[in-house]
């Protein structure tokens, strides 16, 4: 995977590394964060794209994040590619829950699933609020899931 920062610039440390500098930096210059991590996919004729985030929240000091873009060759049902979408975010939040833990900061995954049965997305929504939480992680869906449906969705 290759992250980088919003202004372009490549992560070239392993992204658990950075999130703690990271972490240790910004509670050095005085912030409470809450990361919240969410993946958005458009499909492309025979290929998925995915765009991955992790937004660090300052508390009422604005935020920033990571981002991490991935293809997959293949074009699952829909359904597939929501918890597709929620394994990417969960596989990271699952290797940054130690380091969040050790630093007291908040995590919540946040899936780009509509919680309105009206919406195509919801067909995943049981699935994936329970693999998100069956992993003990808190979880966030539309209207309130906006680190995928609205951060990641720019990144697609």
């Amino acid at each position: 995977m290759s992250w980088r920062r919003l202004n372009g610039t490549k992560i070239s440390e392993p992204v658990v590394e950075e999130v703690e500098r990271t972490i240790l930096e910004e509670t050095e210059n005085g912030y409470k964060l809450k990361i919240c991590i969410g993946t958005d996919s458009q499909v492309f004729k025979d290929m998925v794209e995915f765009a991955t985030v992790i937004v660090f929240l300052r508390e009422k000091r604005g935020g920033f994040m990571f981002i991490e873009n991935s293809s997959l060759k293949q074009k699952p049902s829909l359904k597939e590619r929501m918890i597709m979408e929620v394994a990417r975010s969960v596989d990271i939040a699952y290797q940054l829950c130690h380091v969040l833990e050790k630093h007291n900061v908040a995590l919540e995954v946040h899936a780009d699933i509509n919680t309105d049965s009206e919406f195509k997305s919801n067909v995943a929504l049981k699935e994936a609020m329970g693999y998100i939480k069956g992993m003990g992680f808190i979880f966030k869906a539309k209207p309130y899931a906006f680190a995928s449906s609205t951060v990641a969705d720019k990144f697609v």
